[in-house]
């Protein structure tokens, strides 16, 4: 999904991020740590992503993963903390939330041109939804 740079689109990408996730008969937990960190990505991009007026959000889910990646086109990302700020701090919890949640996340950096970040997390299935739906992890 390409979307204009302005938190408006974030309601949206979980929208369809999390039904696609539940329609499969993934976890609500997991689905709850795949929406949290896919939206602190987003958030980033529109914070960080200028000038560019827009950035893209692209999922794929198969083999029993789900990998994100949010790209935008702004200055690119400077340092990444490496601990959360102090308690007073507005800002600056996001990527260490994103990592918290899923399993892996990278940043392919390119300083002038845009941040990708890729989030990748092991989707855990809800089995009482798998039977009522007569579906196999295989298929998915």
């Amino acid at each position: 999904m390409a979307l204009p740079r302005d938190a408006i689109g974030i309601p949206m990408v979980r929208r369809v991020l999390g039904d696609t996730l539940r329609c499969i008969g993934v976890t609500e937990d997991c689905v709850s740590d795949v929406l949290l960190a896919t939206s602190e990505a987003c958030a980033n991009a529109i914070r960080h992503g200028g000038p560019a007026k827009r950035y893209a959000v692209q999922a794929a889910i198969g083999e029993g993963h789900c990998e994100l990646r949010v790209v935008d086109n702004g200055l690119g990302l400077g340092a990444i903390p490496r601990q959360y700020p102090s308690g007073d701090a507005e800002h600056g919890r996001g990527i260490l939330i994103m990592q918290s949640v899923v399993d892996e996340i990278s940043f392919d950096i390119t300083p002038g041109s845009g941040t990708t970040v890729r989030l990748r997390k092991q989707l855990d299935w809800d089995q009482d939804w798998l039977t009522r739906h007569n579906r196999h992890l295989a298929s998915v």
